[in-house]
């Protein structure tokens, strides 16, 4: 099932995207509930409880289609340096703060978080803040939790997994650098666009799933979840073993060669750029830059 937020005639609203992909059967949740978008609906399966009443269907193209989950409980969990290719491109490229003499391709997970207001949806701009003109992309396949727990052995962890979506980590390669600690070049206003949807798991194999990038039309990014350094078992089992993990929680699985700080001269991303990310059996998120 794809299962997407959406604003219509000013109101909130989240429901079942219909196979042709052309209409949504809302959901008859409370308005508070479908502020939170997909969340509430993840968590009633993962109590073991049916989905909602359907209402009546609404065409797509008469919406306006938001984040997924729009106001995530917590932070993003990411994913650093989690393609072969892309360890070695960001490692030489004199801005991974995280890279040591000969270890280019990290021996365990790098985590890092995004805080919840960098979030916006399909179509949102992403604005460029005055505090750094040194703005890149970065397409990534994204896990959405659905039964939490903590301890999870990598045997086990996709039997976690509710199901996936997509995530634009965009990124201020300067400030990245320059404070060690990338939460705040990762975490600017509107640094986290998502969408367009939420694929349950049964619809989209997160192992063998082609990720591209297209900047202006240009190809960037075109890559396989093949390639990852860690799959998804490993980065749950690591994740899980000391933070407790919640229906909902959202995990960026990292993401692939040919971020815009890869080229010599850097591709910086600049205003009126449009910025589409695709993924194989979820869709298109594409965002302009303002």
């Amino acid at each position: 099932m794809k299962i997407v937020a959406f604003r219509h005639n000013g109101q909130p609203g989240v429901g079942l995207v219909s196979a042709d992909l052309r209409a949504v059967q809302p959901f008859d949740l409370p308005a508070a509930q479908r502020e939170l978008g997909a969340l509430p609906v993840i968590e009633m399966l993962a109590r073991g409880e049916a989905l909602p009443a359907l209402l009546a269907s609404v065409d797509l193209a008469g919406v306006q289609i938001i984040a997924p989950i729009p106001k995530p409980r917590r932070n993003i969990f990411c994913v650093g340096k989690n393609y072969f290719a892309h360890a070695r491109e960001f490692a030489g490229s004199g801005f991974d703060s995280s890279a040591k003499a000969g270890e280019d391709i990290p021996p365990d997970p790098i985590y890092f978080t995004k805080v919840p207001e960098s979030v916006v949806g399909p179509g949102a701009a992403i604005e460029m803040p005055a505090a750094s003109d040194a703005i890149d992309y970065e397409a990534e396949l994204t896990v959405i939790i659905g039964r939490g727990g903590k301890g999870i052995a990598a045997k086990d962890a996709m039997a976690h997994v509710w199901g996936y979506t997509i995530i634009n980590d965009v990124t201020a390669r300067d400030w990245q650098s320059r404070h060690k600690q990338w939460l705040l070049g990762k975490s600017f206003d509107t640094f986290c666009p998502m969408g367009p949807w939420l694929v349950s798991a049964d619809e989209c194999d997160g192992t063998k799933t082609g990720v591209r990038c297209y900047v202006n039309g240009e190809e960037r990014q075109n890559a396989s979840t093949t390639d990852l350094i860690f799959g998804i078992p490993k980065l749950i089992e690591t994740l899980s073993a000391g933070i407790t993990l919640y229906p909902g929680d959202i995990i960026a699985t990292g993401t692939p060669v040919g971020v815009g700080i890869g080229f010599k001269p850097p591709k910086y991303l600049k205003s009126g750029d449009v910025v589409r990310v695709e993924i194989d059996g979820i869709g298109t998120l594409e965002n302009p830059v303002k």
